[in-house]
Parts: structure tokens; sequence; C-alpha cells
């Protein structure tokens, strides 16, 4: 029997297989099954700063509807304040006392103090590891990228010394360089880095001219830059390296670690094919370990990685020069010989 166990963050799992962060978790039965099917650990629902602000004035403005209506009601409301972040709380205390796997928070905050208080607040319930969620969407032209990156490394050099559990960033792909990023927040104390959050982005409906907001899913072939970043990574940080985005099979998985991941985060793949999907991401896993005589994990983690690779172009653009420039391939792509044969395979 082949051995699937990793380490993430420092947390030893059972496989690499982690669910993602998403309304799936919110569903104590779900927790169950996703356990049952072989889910390593479990991120729970990100608690978002923005939501509570907002949930905070909407209840405000309720209460002020009708101030001051007359001279004897100054408000027909009594005076309450919103929970803040306390039903979040509750609710993954309720999710880690559901499942005997790890279980993850997941935070995206606005202001520093505030990432630092809530972090203590989730800490205080139980779980495992707190999830950062670092990206920004900025609309204005003032604020460079040092500033933003500078910004998030002290927020989690904050965050490292005021909680006692591993401290985990989940990334956007968008920094100038994601590799010195990276290597900048592995010093600062993350205990592992995610690659990468996938952003909401808008649409537009062209018929009614209106903007729309579609499920964000990925796709089968959304997981290769993880993989570059991952094979890059591999050996040159401290921190747990987590593919995520794209991962649908055991197969893809198996890329991960073989470029040199420790684990993978998985949710469209469920939302697609359900929770049995898990399981039988673990028996090809394990059929293809039987097959090549792997009896750990560590025993071809990052074989395909940078480190270990003698071809010096394998993680450069170079090699994409290289195989427009082989001849059998521009045979086999070239509009004068008709229909474009798919052999994206065997490339």
């Amino acid at each position: 029997m082949v051995d699937l166990t990793t380490k993430y963050c420092g947390l030893t799992l059972k496989n690499p297989i982690v669910v993602g962060a998403s309304n799936l978790v919110t569903d104590l039965d779900n927790l169950v099954k996703l356990e049952k099917a072989g889910a390593a650990a479990i991120v729970y629902k990100s608690l978002f700063e923005e939501q509570i602000q907002l949930e905070s004035l909407d209840m405000e403005n309720a209460q002020e509807t009708f101030s001051n209506w007359d001279a004897e009601h100054d408000s027909f409301f009594p005076t309450l304040k919103h929970g803040g972040p306390a039903e979040h709380l509750l609710r993954l205390r309720q999710a880690k006392r559901a499942v005997s796997i790890p279980l993850i928070g997941s935070l995206n905050c606005v202001y520093r103090d505030t990432w630092v208080e809530y972090a203590q607040k989730m800490a205080e319930t139980g779980i495992d590891a707190l999830e950062l969620n670092f990206y920004t969407s900025e609309i204005g032209f003032e604020t460079d990228g040092a500033h933003v990156v500078n910004e998030q490394i002290e927020v989690l050099r904050n965050v490292h010394k005021a909680i006692r559990i591993p401290v985990i960033v989940k990334l956007s792909p968008f920094y100038t360089n994601s590799l010195s990023v990276i290597s900048k927040m592995d010093k600062a104390g993350a205990s592992g880095v995610v690659l990468f959050n996938r952003l909401f982005q808008p649409d537009i409906d062209v018929d009614k001219e209106m903007h729309h907001y579609p499920y964000n899913f990925s796709s089968e072939n959304d997981s290769r830059l993880a993989l570059r970043y991952a094979g890059l990574l591999y050996s040159k940080i401290d921190a747990s390296i987590i593919a995520n985005t794209g991962i649908f099979s055991g197969i893809d998985v198996i890329k991960m670690l073989l470029a040199g991941a420790d684990a993978v985060q998985v949710v469209s793949a469920i939302y697609k094919k359900g929770i049995p999907v898990i399981e039988s991401m673990l028996a090809e896993m394990t059929k293809w370990m039987e097959k090549k005589k792997y009896p750990s994990i560590q025993e071809f983690k990052g074989k395909l990685s940078k480190e270990n690779m003698f071809d010096p172009f394998a993680y450069k653009r170079a090699q994409y020069v290289d195989i427009l420039m082989r001849s059998e391939i521009f045979m086999q792509y070239h509009p004068k010989h008709g229909e474009l044969k798919d052999d994206r395979e065997e490339i």
C-alpha cells in the first residue's frame, strides 16, 4: 500500500488533497461528507471584513430610517450594534467540532489592526491554521506595487507574532515578481504559500448593457501557472507550496507533486463533479504510484522541479520558442498543411 502522507504548513496530512474555501463548507453535513470522501483538510469559507462593514452600515441605516420622527419618538428601534465577526466565529467552532481532520480558517481584511484582531479571534476557535487572502484590486493610479507588497508583508509579520498556529498566505499571480514577494513572505513567517487565488472579475451582458458576475469556476488548463511556480519554488523556500486552481483529477495532483508542490487545494472539481471526486482522485494517485513503484510521495516530489531538471530552459519562455521551432511541430500546425492536428498532449 502506498503512503500518501504529506506535510502541509507544519501539519501532517493523510494525503495532499485539501478542500479550499467556498460556500460548500458552510454546510456541516458537507464537511462530514468531504472528510468521509478522503479530504485531508478543509479551509473554511473566508471571513471578509468588507462584508461585516457593509452589514453594519445597512443595520445603522435601517435604525435611522425613522429617527427623530416627532417630539415623542427619537427612534422606533432599540439601539443595537452589529455583532462583527461573532457569527462567523460561532460557525467556525461548529465546523471544527464536526470533523477530525485539520480545519483551516481563511481571512480577508482591509485595515492592518483588523487583520490582527480577527486573526486572534479566529485562532481562539481552535482552528489548526489560518490562511490570509492577500490581494488588492486597485482602481486608482496613485498606489505603486512596492507599497502594496510592503503592507502585506507587515500584516503577515504582525499576524505571525500575534497567534501560535501556522499562518498561510494565499496570493494572486499579479505581482511584478512573484518569486521575490514569496521569498520575502517566507522570511516574514509564512508557513505556506497557496498558488494562486482566483479573483472574481466582472463580465458584461451586451444585450442588457449591464455588468454581471458569473461563477468563477476554473478549468483543467488553469493549473499550468501554479505548476510552473511550484517547480520554480521547490527547495528555495521553507514554506509549504500549495497548488490551487484547475486541479480536477489524481493525475493533476501528481503533476503538481512532481513539480514540487506539497499539497493542492480543490474547489471547482467538487462543484462540477460532486464530493465523490475526491475518492476517485485518491484512487487515481494510488494506481499511478503503484504502477511507478513509488512507496511514498517523498520519493517523487520535486523530481521535475527546476532544482532537479537538467534542462535549463524547462521553466523559461525560451522553451516555448524551442517548441515552435521544431520541424515536426511546424508540420503539424502550419496552415498550409490543412486542418490542424490536435497533438497537444504529445507536446
